[in-house]
């Protein structure tokens, strides 16, 4: 069985820096990721033509982030049927536009939306979304929180540490 296979699609290129961790935990969770600069407003037939071609071109899940307007991830969403998840980009109104835009979907059109510029949580949840199919993500993911786990208890002793030299 092939890898795993997420697009990442983000509305523009300034986009880039925001959302380099979705790229990066998506490829530790071995999940081929292609990534492509489509806007739902300059490029709207490339981004519907990119989203009902998706599931036959072997695309299982899609990321989309996109800043201000943000209706990126609900275009894509109304034209297919793979989930969609979105990551508004702060840029404007402290990302509020961006937020509202992406989580505000009407009834039968969702996108699972994530927190500002959290391109991590995405790919996370992208991750959580194949292990349905994809056994060793469960195990990743299970390793993952144990990892993080650790890392806050190796905090919590350090923390200890330091009031205690006070």
């Amino acid at each position: 069985m092939s890898n795993p296979k997420a697009a990442l699609i983000m509305g523009s290129d300034s986009d880039f820096d925001k959302i380099k961790s979705c790229i990066a935990k998506l490829k530790e969770f071995n999940i081929d990721v292609e990534v492509n600069v489509i806007s739902a407003h300059r490029t709207p037939e490339k981004a519907m033509e990119y989203a009902q071609n998706a599931e036959k071109n072997g695309i299982e899940v899609i990321i989309c982030a996109a800043g201000m307007a943000a209706h990126l991830g609900g275009v894509v969403a109304a034209n297919t049927t793979l989930p969609v998840i979105g990551i508004p980009i702060e840029s404007t109104f402290d990302g509020m536009d961006a937020l509202l835009a992406t989580v505000q979907m009407p009834p039968g059109i969702p996108v699972a939306t994530v927190g500002l510029n959290n391109g991590t949580n995405a790919a996370i949840l992208a991750a959580e979304m194949l292990s349905l199919k994809y056994g060793y993500l469960r195990e990743t993911l299970k390793k993952a929180r144990i990892k993080m786990a650790e890392a806050v208890a190796e905090k919590d002793r350090a923390i200890k540490e330091r009031a205690a030299a006070l």
